[in-house]
């Protein structure tokens, strides 16, 4: 116990009773059918009221849904930021360097391989951006295993 805290307050025991608890009281009821009887039920009866605990809908929706609220609040805030980020950006990159992906292939590389047949149809070289608007072209032929 800490040094100058209230000591907490234990109930009286008369408070509780097995018919305030249904879980409780079923289990009484069995007992009472084979003819036997568990004195020392009463002292669990807290557990299972109820008016304290709510039913088992209620905690289980409780467990489910507690930070719901200030997650879907994060989840929006997210939404509303990478919007915000799009928009500071400006339209005219797209994510790749303004290369796009619409027709002539990925980064528009078919057709240089078709022209001097090579091509297969797929296009299987590869654009990093380096950083500060520079492009990096990775052709699979011109690599080397170490």
């Amino acid at each position: 116990m800490a040094e100058g805290g209230e000591r907490s307050k234990v109930p009286a025991y008369t408070i509780y009773r097995v018919e305030d608890a249904p879980e409780l009281q079923a289990v009484q009821d069995a007992l009472r059918s084979k003819g036997l009887k568990d004195p020392w039920m009463r002292n669990e009866v807290w557990r299972f009221l109820p008016s304290e605990w709510g039913t088992h809908r209620q905690r289980l929706l409780t467990f489910f849904f507690r930070g719901f609220p200030l997650g879907f609040g994060a989840f929006l805030a997210t939404i509303a930021l990478e919007a915000a980020s799009k928009l500071t950006k400006g339209s005219g990159e797209g994510g790749h360097g303004g290369g796009g992906h619409g027709g002539g292939g990925h980064h528009g590389h078919e057709d240089e391989a078709d022209a001097e047949g090579q091509g297969n149809g797929e296009d299987n070289s590869c654009c990093i951006d380096g950083g500060g608007g520079d492009k990096i072209n990775i052709e699979p032929d011109k690599l080397e295993k170490v």
